[in-house]
C-alpha cells in the first residue's frame, strides 16, 4: 500500500487537534451482509473516524484502489476526519469461488495510531427454485375435524417466507384464529366449518421470486343426523301403528353421508287395540300350504342349477386340457395371407450369406408376452429358449466351456463365472444382437459396427453388485445394473448400443447422472455426465423414462449412477411379497421386498424365492423413494383377530434410508411373523402399508387362502423371454439389410426442403440428439440403430413405413413386404 496517497480535501484537514494522534480509528458503518439478485451488484459500505485510510479485503485478497470510491469529510462535533468507502461486488466475482467457500469482504481502517477491521459481509446469489418440496394435498374432512395441510418450500437463498392462500385470498391467522400456521409451513385449520370449503395454495416468496404450489382442495362434509322419533300413531285397520323420523338434524350437506337405519318404524297392535276380528284356522292351513310349496320350487331349483354347472366346469376342463396340447405347435408349409391395400415389393435374399440355424421353439421371436408354463408332466415341459440363428459365425453349445475357454485370458478376468446371466455370439460386419432374458440388458451390433474381415466373440454379462466394490459418496446412489460387455479393446467403427433399466424419474433438474466405467486398472472413471453429452467423446446416452441407452464406441463395464441435486429427486424402488408355498405349522411369514425398480433385480430376487420355495401373493407395486433421509416403515394391519395375531412386538418395521438409497444392497426385505391360532384356519386377509417417513406410500390389500392357492413364484408375474440370447446377421434386426442402406443413401444427403434424416429425427421425436447425429458420417444409420434398439420387441415395421411416407420417400413402400414373399 506504499503507492496510495491521501486526497487533497485529507491534506487540508491534517493538522487537526493533538487528540487525533492517539486515537484508534472506529467504525461508523460496518459492512453488511448482501444478496446478488439476478445480475445486479451490490454496494458495500464502511464509514470511520478517524482514519487515514480505509481499504477492503475480499476472500483475504485486498481489492484493488481503483475499484474504492472514497469520500472525505469532517465531523462538525469533534472536528476529527471521516472517511466513507464503497465498492461494487458483482455475480462474477462470487460465482469464481462457488461451492469452495462463502464470499466475504471486511475493511480495513488505518489511523496514525494504528488500524482497526470491521466485521465480515457475506455475499450470497440469491435464488429460489421452481419445484415445492412438498405440496400440500386434497382432502374430504367432516365437520369440525381439524386439518392440516402441508407444505415445504422450494430451496432457495434467502429461505422463502411461506404465506397461504384459500380462493386467492390470503389466509390471514390474526384475523381469523381458527388457522394456525406453524413454524414449518403447514396450516392447521383448527375445527373445520362449511366456509373453509375451497382452494388453498402455499405461496413461497424470496427477494428473487414468488413461487405457487398446486392448489389442493379442502371438502368440509357433513353427515346427516336423525331427529327424535315421533310418538307412535294409533291402531290402523291392519293392526299396525307407526312412528318415523327425519334426516333433518343436521341435513347431509356438501358430499355427506345420509342418515343410516330406518326413517318410518312399524309394530303390531295388541288384540286389544286392533280393530279386527282374528280370521279362522282356515286362514292359518291355507298360508302354511302356500310357504310348503314355496320351498319346494326353491330347492328344486338349487338342485338343477348344481347339477348344470357341474356339467359346465367339465366341458370347460375338457377344452382347457386340450388347447393346452397344441399350446406352441403352428402348421406348417402354409402361406400367409397378404395384408389387404399393401403395395409389395419383393427384396431378392443375400445369397452371399451363410446361415446356420439352431432348433428351438415355433414361437415367433418377437412374441414377448409368453409367461412361464407350470406343468409337472414330461408332455408340458417347455419348449426350448427360442431359436439361434448365425450369418458367418457360429455359437458355442456350452455356456461353461465358453468362460473357461476365456478365462485366462486377461481382457475375460472381469467376466463372473455365472452362465446364467451371460450371453455371447460370434459376429462379423453384419451385426447382431446380445440379449440376457428377463433383465432388459441388450447389446445391439449394427451393421458396419465390425469392420470387414473381422469376426469377434463378444460377451454380455450382469455383475452381481456384491461381487464389485463401486465407490459411492455423499448423495451418489446405484441407478442401473452394473453391466460388462466384451471383451475390451476390440476396434469398432461405429458406436455399438447398450440398453439397460434405470431407477431414478428421469428429471435431469433433480439429479446429476453420471455413466461410470471400469479401466483396466479396476478404478471407476466419470465418462459422462447426462445433459452435458460431447459429440466428441466416445459416449452418448437416451434416456427413457426406464431405460438408459448408450451409444459407446468401446466395450467394457458399465454403472449409472446420480447424485441428488435436491430433496426432490426420487428413486423407484419395487415393493413385492411372498410367502411360504406351503404352511402345515401355525407360523406363516410375508416377505416384503424394497428392491430397485429394474428388471434384472426382479428376476434375481424370483429365482431366490423359486429356490426358497416361495409364492407371489400380489402384483408388484411402485414407490418413490425421496432424498429426504427419511426412513421406509413398514406396518400390518386388519388382521381377523379371531383367527390371526402378528408376533411383531413394535407397531412397524424400518428399513435405514442409507441402505436403500445406496442401491447396493439387492434383497433388501422385511419379514411379518404372523400365527394363526388353529391349523384350520386357512383365509387371510389383512392390509400392508409401505411407506416412506413424511413421503409416499402404498399399501396391499390381502385376501387369499394359505392352503389352496399355491402357485410357484413366476406362474403370472415373471414372463419368458422368448427371444433367443444371441442373433446374428439380418435375423437381430427389423429392417433387412438392403432396405436400410437404400434408406440411408436417400435420407443422407441434405434437402433444401428438410425431408432427409433431420425429419425423420424429429417424426420419431429424437431431436435433441440432432447435433449427435449430424457428427456421425451416416446420421441416418444412428437414428436406424436407435430406433431398432428401442423397438425389437415392439416395434411395428409398418409404422417406420408411414413416417417414411409422411417425409415424402417412395423408399417407404418396400418395408410393405408380407412374410410370405420374403
Amino acid at each position: 500500500l506504499s503507492n496510495i496517497h491521501l486526497s487533497s480535501e485529507y491534506a487540508a484537514t491534517a493538522a487537526l487537534p493533538a487528540a487525533f494522534s492517539d486515537r484508534l480509528p472506529h467504525f461508523l458503518v460496518e459492512p453488511e451482509d448482501k444478496y446478488i439478485v439476478k445480475n445486479k451488484p451490490v454496494t458495500l459500505t464502511c464509514r470511520s473516524t478517524p482514519a487515514t485510510q480505509i481499504y477492503f479485503k475480499c476472500n483475504g485478497e485486498w481489492v484493488h484502489q481503483d475499484d474504492h470510491y472514497i469520500e472525505h469529510s469532517v465531523d462538525p462535533a469533534t472536528g476529527l476526519p471521516v472517511m466513507w468507502v464503497t465498492i461494487d461486488i458483482t455475480r462474477q466475482q462470487v460465482e469464481k469461488i462457488f461451492g469452495l467457500d462463502e464470499y466475504w469482504c471486511q475493511c480495513v481502517a488505518w489511523s496514525t495510531t494504528g488500524t482497526q477491521k470491521s466485521q465480515k459481509a457475506y455475499i450470497r446469489i440469491a435464488y429460489l427454485r421452481k419445484n415445492f418440496e412438498e405440496e400440500p394435498q386434497s382432502k374430504e374432512v367432516a365437520l369440525d375435524q381439524e386439518v392440516s395441510l402441508r407444505c415445504h418450500p422450494p430451496e432457495g437463498v434467502p429461505p422463502a417466507e411461506v404465506e397461504w392462500q384459500r380462493n386467492e385470498d390470503l389466509v390471514d391467522p390474526t384475523s381469523d384464529p381458527n388457522f394456525v400456521i406453524t413454524p414449518d409451513h403447514n396450516l392447521v385449520i383448527k375445527a373445520a366449518r362449511l366456509a373453509d370449503t375451497g382452494n388453498y395454495t402455499c405461496v413461497a416468496k424470496n427477494i428473487v421470486a414468488r413461487r405457487k404450489s398446486n392448489s389442493a382442495t379442502v371438502l368440509v362434509f357433513v353427515d346427516g343426523g336423525w331427529s327424535e322419533w315421533s310418538k307412535w300413531s294409533a291402531c290402523g285397520a291392519d293392526c299396525s301403528m307407526w312412528r318415523s323420523r327425519e334426516c333433518t338434524q343436521p341435513s347431509p350437506g356438501t358430499g355427506g353421508k345420509d342418515c343410516q337405519g330406518l326413517d318410518l318404524q312399524s309394530l303390531n297392535c295388541t288384540s286389544e287395540q286392533c280393530p279386527q276380528t282374528v280370521r279362522g284356522a282356515e286362514d292359518v292351513a291355507l298360508y302354511v300350504g302356500m310357504v310348503a310349496v314355496a320351498l319346494c320350487l326353491t330347492l328344486l331349483l338349487i338342485v338343477v342349477v348344481l347339477v348344470y354347472r357341474r356339467k359346465k366346469e367339465g366341458l370347460d376342463a375338457d377344452v382347457a386340457d386340450s388347447s393346452i396340447l397344441t399350446t406352441g405347435f403352428q402348421p406348417m408349409g402354409i402361406k400367409p395371407s397378404k395384408p389387404e391395400n399393401s403395395h409389395l415389393l419383393t427384396i431378392q435374399p443375400d445369397l452371399t450369406t451363410t446361415t446356420t440355424s439352431y432348433q428351438g421353439t415355433l414361437r415367433s421371436r418377437h412374441d414377448a408376452t409368453a409367461k412361464f408354463s407350470m406343468t409337472n408332466g414330461p408332455l408340458l415341459d417347455p419348449l426350448p429358449n427360442g431359436s439361434h440363428t448365425l450369418h458367418n459365425g457360429k455359437l458355442n453349445p456350452d455356456p461353461a466351456e465358453f468362460v473357461s475357454r476365456f478365462s485366462t485370458q486377461s481382457y475375460f478376468k472381469t467376466l463372473p463365472r455365472d452362465v446364467a446371466n451371460t450371453s455371447y455370439g460370434t459376429f462379423n460386419f453384419l451385426g447382431g444382437r446380445l440379449t440376457i432374458p428377463n433383465t432388459g440388458i441388450s447389446l445391439l451390433i449394427p451393421p458396419e459396427a465390425i469392420p470387414r474381415g473381422k469376426i469377434y466373440e463378444i460377451y454380455l454379462t450382469v455383475q452381481r453388485k456384491e461381487d464389485l466394490r463401486l465407490p459411492l459418496a455423499g448423495c451418489q446412489t446405484l441407478l442401473s445394473p452394473v453391466v460388462s460387455c466384451g471383451p475390451p479393446g476390440v476396434v469398432l467403427s461405429r458406436p455399438v448400443i447398450l440398453s439397460m433399466d434405470h431407477c431414478f424419474d428421469a428429471c435431469l433438474d433433480n439429479w446429476a447422472v453420471r455413466l461410470k466405467k471400469q479401466n483396466y486398472e479396476g478404478t471407476w472413471e466419470d465418462v459422462l455426465l447426462m445433459g452435458e453429452e460431447l459429440v466428441s467423446e466416445p459416449f452418448y446416452c437416451q434416456l427413457e423414462a426406464e431405460t438408459c441407452r448408450l451409444f459407446s464406441e468401446q466395450l467394457g463395464t458399465f454403472a449409472v449412477v446420480g447424485e441428488s441435486l435436491h430433496m426432490g429427486a426420487a428413486k423407484r424402488l419395487r415393493l413385492v411379497l411372498f410367502s411360504d408355498a406351503y404352511c402345515s405349522t401355525l407360523e406363516y411369514n410375508i416377505r416384503v421386498y424394497c428392491m430397485d425398480d429394474t428388471q434384472d433385480v426382479f428376476k434375481e430376487v424370483m429365482q431366490m424365492e423359486r429356490q426358497l420355495g416361495g409364492r407371489l401373493i400380489d402384483e408388484p407395486h411402485v414407490l418413490l423413494f425421496k432424498d429426504s433421509y427419511h426412513n421406509l416403515r413398514l406396518s400390518i394391519h386388519d388382521m381377523p383377530q379371531a383367527h390371526w395375531r402378528s408376533k411383531l412386538l413394535a407397531g412397524y418395521q424400518e428399513i435405514p434410508f442409507y441402505h436403500i438409497w445406496n442401491g447396493s444392497q439387492r434383497y433388501l426385505h422385511c419379514t411379518f411373523t404372523l400365527e394363526r391360532l388353529s391349523l384350520s384356519t386357512c383365509e387371510l386377509t389383512c392390509q400392508l402399508c409401505v411407506w416412506q417417513v413424511e413421503g409416499e406410500g402404498q399399501s396391499f390389500s390381502l385376501d387369499f387362502n394359505i392352503a389352496k392357492d399355491t402357485r410357484a413364484v413366476d406362474s403370472e408375474f415373471l414372463v419368458m423371454d422368448s427371444n433367443a440370447t444371441a442373433l446374428a446377421g439380418p435375423s437381430a434386426f427389423q429392417i433387412p439389410y438392403l432396405i436400410r442402406q437404400k434408406i440411408c443413401s436417400s435420407l443422407d444427403a441434405p434437402c433444401p426442403n428438410g425431408a432427409d434424416w433431420r425429419m425423420l429425427a424429429q417424426r420419431l421425436k429424437l431431436e435433441r440428439h440432432m447435433s449427435f447425429f449430424a457428427s456421425k458420417a451416416s446420421p441416418t444409420s444412428g437414428i436406424l440403430d436407435l430406433w431398432e434398439a428401442q423397438h425389437f420387441h415392439s416395434g411395428n415395421i409398418n409404422q417406420l413405413a408411414a413416417v417414411m411416407a409422411d417425409i415424402g420417400k417412395q423408399e417407404a413402400m418396400i418395408f410393405l413386404v408380407s412374410d410370405g414373399d420374403c
